[in-house]
């Protein structure tokens, strides 16, 4: 039997890199989150890994990347938990991705915000595109009501928009809910 230097070489460079590339590899990854006020109650949100029964996780500590509304936003986790730099002076939508090895992970929130502090409403890509549906399918049945349609359209995107949600959040909403229904 007669021993190959080149393919012995080659075999344990293979490994190396393997078990190389494995140690570099993050343990955990954020494939689900939730928002929830702050505790001490700034007007600051908290971005909370969660598993995928929305029950929070302390596994995740590090700093990943999310966009919100927009802005791209280095979250440092401790024990699962990160807090966002932006205040909420008002109620408004927000719009939070994050995007892993995995996919990309997207919500839509409104953020309630009156005297008690932030509440903030997870919004489903479903109602995002039932309730326009609704207002036409109703508006096409019975044409009396075609101008109160367009007008209750027009009255819907005016309060998205001024509230912060773009027609680009709300595409990309949709066709995220779309694609983790399939």
């Amino acid at each position: 039997m007669k021993f190959n230097l080149g393919f012995t070489i080659m075999v344990i460079f293979s490994l190396c890199i393997t078990h190389a590339s494995a140690s570099i590899t993050p343990k955990y990854r954020i494939d689900n989150f939730i928002i929830k006020e702050n505790l001490i109650k700034n007007g600051k949100l908290a971005v909370i890994a969660c598993d995928t029964n929305d029950q929070p996780t302390d596994r995740i500590t590090g700093t990943f990347l999310f966009v919100i509304n927009g802005f791209k936003q280095s979250l440092s986790f401790r024990d699962g938990i990160a807090l966002s730099p932006l205040e909420i002076d008002k109620s408004s939508f927000v719009f939070i991705k994050h995007e892993n090895l995995v996919g990309t992970h997207s919500k839509l929130y409104y953020v309630y915000k009156n005297d008690d502090g932030l509440n903030p409403i997870q919004i489903s890509w479903m109602v995002l595109l039932v309730v326009p549906l609704v207002i036409i399918v109703i508006a096409s049945l019975y044409k009396r009501l075609i101008f109160l349609a367009i007008l209750v359209l027009l009255a819907l995107a005016y309060f998205n928009y001024s509230k912060g949600l773009s027609f680009e959040g709300i595409f990309e909403t949709i066709s995220a809910g779309i694609k983790n229904f399939f």
